[in-house]
């Protein structure tokens, strides 16, 4: 996939190309639905991807960790 010109590329096939990397150890979370607004009103769903370099139990720790770290930064 060529850098330059991301804007036109959809996000799922963005998530594609991370998903096959074998270089990519990480969790790509993103709403379900387009998000255009200015602000985030109501409730949203989210999808969670992973590819084949991290299991499911790798994937929830790695989102248990963004999650503790986002409290500490709430609470400090």
């Amino acid at each position: 996939m060529d850098s330059s010109g991301l804007e036109f590329y959809t996000t799922q096939e963005l998530i594609d190309e991370l998903m096959r990397r074998k270089t990519f150890l990480g969790v790509v979370v993103h709403a379900k639905e387009d998000f255009r607004e200015a602000e985030w009103r109501g409730e949203k769903l989210f999808q969670v991807h992973f590819n084949s370099n991290l299991n499911a139990a790798g994937a929830c720790e790695v989102l248990t960790a963004i999650r503790e770290h986002m409290a500490d930064r709430l609470e400090g």
